[in-house]
């Protein structure tokens, strides 16, 4: 166990932007100094990291990526995802539970955590999946451990699509653990597919697919899901909001640790919206779908305003070959977690949201929205969680940087200007410099406080 001091740094964190240091004392961070630290207190340490011209943020924590294992495994894994989530300055995920098989039993569940404690590079927690039936092994799940409860409430795989009245009540009504929901409504895609079809053939063009998977059809979801919380007075989280018709169904007149009905945007949404279809065709088809210029400026005001509560990825690798084909048959999925961080630093850069704004939605909120436990933001005895932005740094965004197993990325060819330098992970450092630095480490799973 090493002790670190992290020099200089501007620290961007609870809402301030300051230049300081910080004290690392093995997996915890000892103290914060605002202003120098002095040269006698450099000798207490095993490193000095000078981080002039720097930012030092807590690490992010993204709540939805699906990193496919077991079962995907030819499409993304454990080990891949996580480096690349390391790379971004990602210390904690929470993945998704539509892997095979899906995580809808205590027994895969058990297996997922083994599977993380053994393979991940960083931080992580799994939901479980809820389906039409098994709402009655809610009670068996550790909310301690066990981040959420996910629930497709529209076009889903297998046996995941929840479409049962009396199952939805359930499930809403008889946990107080949160709720993550995926908003579409399947009867209205369903009849936008037959009517697709029929004008434009059995695969219509990738421009299509957000007229398929249409504002009408989210929003029926969404506030059906809305309907449902406050129904029940369950703890819901909507994922992926990506139409500003939505945005009428939360609030910001509360401050977040007393809502009881969240959301999150997505980078996808955040970043592209339907004419890069021209560009990128169906490497960001994503469900929901990328839609309207308007949806994506409302989505970014509604961040801004407190309406929108949390930025997550939802990476979702695919093959490439799997991405080719129109609005229906190309793979819909895209992978992020290595680039979020710099996107929204980029966005930031350029006058679109503040620093302190991103930190707030990627570290603090998340931490608060989920309870998790002594992480989210850099303060005396939390885990050692922590990035060093360099600001005066290009990323070319090649394939030869790319972490994560499926090896491409829509974002391929663009310039950012600013670098994750350096990644901490419970105080051990996992990423420096353009590479993984200690493939052999492993981070631990999250805690929740209840």
């Amino acid at each position: 166990m090493s002790k670190i001091l992290i020099k200089g740094a501007t620290i961007i964190n609870e809402g301030r932007s300051f230049v300081g240091s910080v004290m690392i004392d093995g997996d915890k961070i000892e103290k914060v100094i605002e202003g120098s630290s002095s040269p006698d207190l450099e000798q207490q340490f095993d490193e000095t990291v000078n981080a002039a011209g720097k930012y030092l943020i807590p690490g992010v924590i993204d709540d939805h990526v699906h990193f496919r294992e077991p079962g995907l495994t030819d499409k993304a894994d454990i080990p891949n995802e996580s480096r690349a989530a390391a790379a971004g300055g990602v210390t904690s995920y929470m993945e998704m539970p539509n892997t095979k098989p899906q995580t809808t039993t205590i027994e895969a569940l058990d297996d997922k955590f083994e599977r993380g404690a053994n393979e991940s590079r960083v931080n992580y927690s799994f939901y479980f999946g809820a389906t039409n039936s098994n709402y009655g092994l809610f009670h068996k799940l550790d909310k301690h451990r066990v981040c959420g409860i996910k629930v497709f409430m529209g076009s889903s795989t297998g046996n995941m699509l929840v479409d049962r009245q009396d199952a939805l009540e359930r499930i809403f009504g008889e946990t107080d653990m949160l709720i993550a929901t995926h908003c579409e409504d399947t009867d209205r895609i369903n009849a936008n597919i037959k009517k697709y079809k029929a004008l434009y053939g059995e695969d219509p063009y990738i421009t299509y697919h957000p007229m398929i998977r249409d504002a009408e059809a989210c929003y029926a979801s969404s506030s059906k899901a809305v309907e449902l919380a406050d129904k029940t007075g369950a703890r819901l989280h909507v994922l992926h909001i990506s139409t500003a018709k939505e945005l009428s169904l939360f609030t910001n007149k509360i401050p977040l640790k007393e809502k009881k009905i969240t959301a999150e945007a997505v980078i996808a949404h955040l970043l592209f919206y339907d004419d890069f279809y021209k560009s990128l065709g169906p490497l960001i088809k994503v469900n929901p779908a990328i839609k309207s210029l308007d949806d994506r400026e409302a989505l970014r005001q509604a961040l801004i305003d407190n309406k929108i509560d949390v930025i997550g990825t939802d990476h979702a690798p695919h093959l490439l070959s799997s991405k080719t084909g129109g609005a229906l048959g190309s793979a819909s999925g895209m992978p992020m977690v290595q680039f979020s961080l710099p996107i929204m630093m980029e966005l930031a850069m350029n006058g679109v949201f503040t620093k302190e704004m991103v930190v707030e939605k990627m570290c603090h909120a998340p931490a608060e929205l989920y309870h998790v436990d002594k992480r989210g933001y850099i303060r005396p005895g939390y885990w050692a969680d922590m990035v060093l932005i360099d600001p005066n740094s290009e990323l070319k965004i090649s394939s030869d940087i790319i972490q994560s197993k499926c090896a491409w990325s829509p974002l391929e060819g663009m310039t950012l200007h600013n670098t994750v330098a350096r990644t901490f992970v419970n105080g051990h450092t996992v990423y420096q410099n353009g590479a993984v630095v200690d493939d052999a480490y492993r981070g631990m799973a999250l805690a929740f406080n209840y």
